[in-house]
């Protein structure tokens, strides 16, 4: 079987990274042909086996149409643009494939309650693939709303479940940051707006009043990278705040473990995979209220407050961490899901 996927490709390793990234790899273990086009700016791949990074429009339509595949497999999150709308047109009547859409978007799905239409180009669009699969309830409401078959539709979360890697090793300056903050309040995705890291950064003042020794480590990569810089190079606590950049997922994961609290206090987001991984990792996490937080996540309403974030996390931190065994009872199943998925399109 051979699979071409289309969507952003880590570094950096957002959630639907790191979803794309599970199948491309569980489809090379099985002894099947995996292959990604990135399509976003942000990924970052270079000289990676099998997978490609178009420059231009032209050599994207240039590579769905020479590379050789069974199945297409398009990634889309965020909102829901002409450009996008085009590039799922083009994957889903390709001839000689079957074709996939996984929507990832975390608001779209409410944005367009009451407008979308089986009638209108994005509806065409969405019935132009074999099957599309959504993320969470809201997503498959809105399918069914562009005409959407349930036959050809299916929820399968995104995340996978796992322990990091015993091999992988916590780079030096990680270390040392580690070892010189307690409490540790960890932040992990896009240094975009919509993740309020301003709020996080301010909060810090207040906390550090009870917490002397508190530090904040904002891992991930994004277009604010230099004026978050500039605001923490501003503030007399500079030295408890590191941005780390980019990171391997294993290394995230074995940061994710050590901290103390996991921060996600967004504008707008979907079921976050860094929040599924705190949980499964004992790692207390701070989440605004979405709507699809998995149980177990401390929730604070949105838009964030920044009083009520420093209350929050005083809370957390106060509430004594349980040692308790939690048995990985997710695994890959979720992305075993999509690999059927394939199997059953490519028998019809």
């Amino acid at each position: 079987m051979r699979v071409l996927q289309l969507g952003p490709f880590p570094p950096p390793n957002g959630g639907v990274q790191t979803n794309l990234k599970a199948i491309h790899d569980l489809l090379n273990q099985r002894g099947d042909e995996g292959c990604v086009i990135a399509i976003t700016h942000s990924s970052q791949a270079e000289n990676v086996p099998n997978v490609f990074k178009p420059r231009s429009a032209i050599k994207l339509l240039w590579l769905l149409l020479t590379l050789n595949f069974d199945v297409v497999h398009l990634h889309v999150g965020g909102d829901l643009t002409l450009r996008l709308v085009g590039l799922m047109l083009i994957c889903g009547l390709l001839p000689g494939s079957k074709s996939v859409l996984t929507f990832h978007s975390g608001g779209y799905a409410s944005k367009v309650s009451d407008t979308a239409s089986p009638n209108s180009l994005r509806g065409f669009a969405f019935r132009a693939f074999d099957h599309v699969i959504g993320v969470n309830q809201q997503m498959m409401a809105m399918f069914r709303r562009y005409g959407v078959k349930e036959r050809n539709a299916q929820m399968i979360l995104p995340f996978v479940l796992r322990e990091p890697s015993p091999e992988s090793k916590i780079p030096d300056s990680i270390e040392r940051f580690i070892g010189a903050h307690r409490p540790l309040l960890l932040t992990v995705g896009l240094l975009e707006k919509e993740y309020r890291l301003r709020d996080q950064i301010e909060c810090l003042e207040s906390l550090l009043k009870r917490f002397p020794r508190i530090g904040l480590m904002i891992l991930g990569s994004g277009s604010l990278e230099s004026k978050l810089r500039d605001l923490i190079a501003s503030k007399d606590y500079a030295e408890r705040v590191f941005l780390a950049g980019d990171v391997d997922h294993d290394v995230t994961l074995q940061i994710i473990r050590r901290a103390d609290v996991l921060l996600r206090p967004t504008d707008f987001d979907g079921d976050a995979v860094a929040v599924r991984e705190a949980l499964f990792l004992q790692t207390p996490v701070i989440a605004s209220d979405n709507g699809m937080r998995p149980q177990g996540a401390h929730l604070i309403s949105a838009p964030v407050q920044l009083r009520l974030l420093s209350e929050k996390i005083s809370e957390v931190l106060a509430i004594k961490r349980e040692p308790r065994r939690v048995d990985n009872v997710e695994g890959m199943k979720n992305i075993e899901a999509v690999i059927e998925v394939y199997i059953r399109l490519l028998q019809k």
